[in-house]
């Protein structure tokens, strides 16, 4: 091993002062997790009906600026309802980037819509707003029955940006494309709860976001999600129809549409809610350790990914650019081989065999960016 390699495990050790291995992300309970969930098996309302699940709701809206929210069993649940609630449907079409979770598209699948690919930009890794007014401009058509792509003839029925590792993309910009295009703007805030953009949260420049609390990220449900929106009527709707559209009866059981089994549990939130009070000290930590990371790779040939201009990013995973394909995979074995995790970004979409045939615009940065990214540990030291 080389010294390089054995200064940077030499480092993560030191930070996160262990010899053991070092995950990529774990969950801290450092607060009421044990209390709260205890309460709620007391009160034998462990399922979709609950005070954690009112509360947590409540908190996250709070946090983020929102005027409501929606609790969902997980993220992928969340944006799900939110594409439908924007008006996504069967035989449409939605503008999103391929350097994303497969969570983005298979959302859009579940509609019945197939993904565009717009580039992103390098220093936000999200959806370069550039890149979409050029395809759109190029590419799209306005009609009576909304923004319709040239090539294909069908639909753009949104546009889907995501905050890749929690790092905003120019979503002030998107959000003005989308005005000028006719075209909803939902937001895939997933990773990005903590994260501001000019003094906004991210989820709330569009119609409607989605946030996932997966057991990977800053704080956790176990598993679980959130829609938030500041639209009463489509908060209303996506409570209803993520309860299996029952209308309110005390015994009858009418269905009013097509619903979905997607609340979270009672129990589930009860985590929550404890990891919302812990949420500013994670955010804390999170951003010490982003620090001591830029400051040691600063020098090192090795690009540190920092927050972009006029954001805070809540560092959900640290990330380097690499030189290449080659020093990427070095990386990644030389740690991993000694129990420091890194993985590299995520495969495109467009390279994934369901998504082959979607339309993009060149994903020139993507690409880029696939070759090169890797995340190294970024867990919270509480």
């Amino acid at each position: 091993m080389s010294k390089q390699y054995q200064d940077i495990i030499e480092f993560v050790r030191g930070l996160y002062n262990t010899t053991d291995f070092i995950p990529l992300h774990e969950p801290k309970f450092v607060g009421n997790e044990r209390e709260y969930v205890l309460d709620c098996i007391d009160s034998t309302f462990v399922s979709s009906v609950g005070k954690y699940v009112d509360r947590f709701e409540r908190m996250m809206a709070e946090f983020a600026g929102a005027k409501y929210a929606v609790a969902t069993v997980n993220g992928t649940a969340a944006l799900h309802i939110c594409l439908k609630l924007a008006g996504v449907g069967q035989g449409d079409e939605v503008l999103t980037q391929s350097l994303s979770f497969i969570a983005t598209c298979n959302a859009i699948s579940y509609c019945g819509a197939k993904p565009v690919f717009i580039d992103v930009d390098r220093h936000t890794l999200g959806m370069s707003p550039d890149s979409l007014r050029a395809f759109l401009a190029a590419e799209s058509v306005m009609t009576p029955n909304g923004c319709i792509n040239k090539t294909t003839g069908r639909r753009l029925a949104a546009v889907v940006p995501m905050h890749t590792f929690g790092h905003p993309c120019r979503v002030d910009e998107i959000a003005i494309v989308c005005e000028e295009f006719g075209i909803p703007l939902v937001e895939d805030a997933a990773e990005s709860l903590g994260s501001y953009y000019l003094g906004k949260h991210t989820g709330t420049f569009g119609k409607l976001a989605a946030f996932s609390f997966n057991g990977n990220k800053t704080i956790t449900t176990g598993g679980g999600g959130m829609i938030i929106t500041d639209d009463e009527v489509l908060a209303r709707h996506a409570k209803h129809v993520t309860t299996t559209a029952k209308k309110p009866h005390s015994y009858e059981f009418v269905h009013d549409e097509i619903g979905y089994n997607y609340r979270l549990p009672n129990i589930n939130a009860a985590l929550g809610c404890a990891q919302m009070e812990s949420l500013p000290r994670l955010l804390e930590s999170k951003r010490q350790i982003a620090t001591s990371y830029e400051q040691f790779f600063s020098n090192s040939g090795k690009k540190f990914v920092a927050e972009p201009a006029h954001a805070t990013s809540n560092y959900w995973l640290n990330a380097l650019v690499l030189e290449d394909y080659s020093a990427r995979d070095e990386f990644l074995k030389e740690l991993n081989d000694v129990g420091v995790m890194s993985r590299p970004i995520w495969r495109l979409m467009n390279e994934l065999p369901m998504f082959a045939d979607c339309q993009s615009d060149g994903l020139a940065n993507a690409k880029w960016l696939e070759e090169r990214v890797v995340n190294i540990p970024s867990s919270a030291r509480l």
